[in-house]
């Protein structure tokens, strides 16, 4: 609630002198007052006023305070509004029919203005903090609902890469699906599984901006033409980095291509100078693409790539992490 607006109490009931009465209480308060002479006219006024807090006058004819108040909570729209009974009734039975009607608490005839006063500021107070926790409630809804939407973006753009480079196709969900197995066994926690997701959709972003003509070759590419490949994952960093969304999940396209010891590009990083997460998928991307065909050459046998993956234990990847990759494997992923 905007500290800068009064609070709107609705006044139900038939007694003239009462609606008075509570004028003159709060007439200095800074609230808005709305009254109604009876229950048909306090249902209508609440629905359309919405008001913060209702005082309701149980004794009324046609329609006493305890139908009113559970008629106003069967209305979806106001069904939250905090009612006070008021009422000369001071027996355990009749507050009882009240809280079951669904009060939030009573006042009693004829008025105390402290405690009339003390009643309000309470319940103005539990109700502003009950909009407050509403508030955050609906922006941590808002962010799961854009969480949500940045990540079928994400998939999207994987999508058009695998159509764009069909000879891969598949290759990065299936990379997708192993980073993940690999970082849980790691122990990496659920927020970066969420990076390390984003992170191997996006891994080959970069080579949208690669000629057809050089992501298409069907033989080996030459010096020149390696060159640049290797500019893909400079691409991507240029396009992505300015995302500060997907900031924690640039480490996986702008460095997996790098080398344990230090051959590797488009930084020539070292040992624990390449980020974990890129260290962690290159193991993954490379076993995929060893155990795929493709256009220059067929898969090989899981047996030899594995072989292939051991011997180039601090070579190309991190020694502790290929060992817990051999074992991944070996249970079968």
């Amino acid at each position: 609630m905007n500290n800068n607006v009064k609070p709107k109490i609705l006044v139900v009931d038939d007694d003239l002198v009462s609606r008075m009465t509570v004028e003159g209480l709060l007439a200095s308060e800074p609230y808005e007052l709305y009254f109604a002479s009876d229950g048909y006219e306090g249902i209508a006024t609440a629905a359309s006023l919405h008001p913060d807090v209702i005082l309701l006058d149980v004794m009324m004819p046609h329609m006493d305070g305890f139908e009113v108040c559970k008629r106003i909570r069967a209305l979806p729209d106001i069904a939250e509004v905090p009612i006070l009974l008021i009422t000369s009734l001071i027996d355990q039975p009749s507050r009882l029919s009240g809280l079951q009607a669904g009060a939030d608490d009573f006042i009693t005839k004829p008025y105390n203005s402290v405690e009339l006063f003390a009643r309000l500021q309470t319940i103005l107070r539990l109700n502003r903090y009950r909009r407050i926790v509403e508030q955050q409630q609906d922006l941590e809804n808002l962010n799961n609902e854009l969480l949500i939407a940045y990540d079928k973006t994400i998939e999207g753009w994987s999508h058009a890469l695998d159509l764009r480079d069909r000879e891969v196709e598949g290759h990065t969900n299936r990379v997708t699906g192993i980073a993940l197995k690999f970082a849980h066994m790691v122990g990496l926690p659920d927020e970066d599984l969420a990076h390390i997701r984003r992170g191997a959709l996006l891994h080959d972003v970069g080579k949208l901006g690669i000629p057809d003509s050089i992501l298409h070759k069907p033989d080996r590419l030459t010096g020149e033409e390696w060159k640049v490949m290797r500019m893909h994952p400079v691409y991507a960093y240029q396009w992505l980095s300015s995302i500060s969304f997907l900031l924690p999940a640039l480490d996986i396209p702008y460095c997996h291509h790098e080398k344990w010891d230090g051959s590797g590009y488009p930084r020539g990083l070292k040992g624990e100078e390449i980020p974990s997460a890129a260290r962690l998928f290159a193991l993954v991307d490379v076993w995929d693409a060893l155990c795929s065909d493709r256009p220059y050459r067929r898969a090989i046998p899981q047996k030899e790539a594995l072989a292939y993956i051991r011997s180039q234990s601090g070579v190309h990847f991190d020694p502790e992490l290929t060992k817990v990759f051999v074992e991944l494997v070996e249970m079968g992923v």
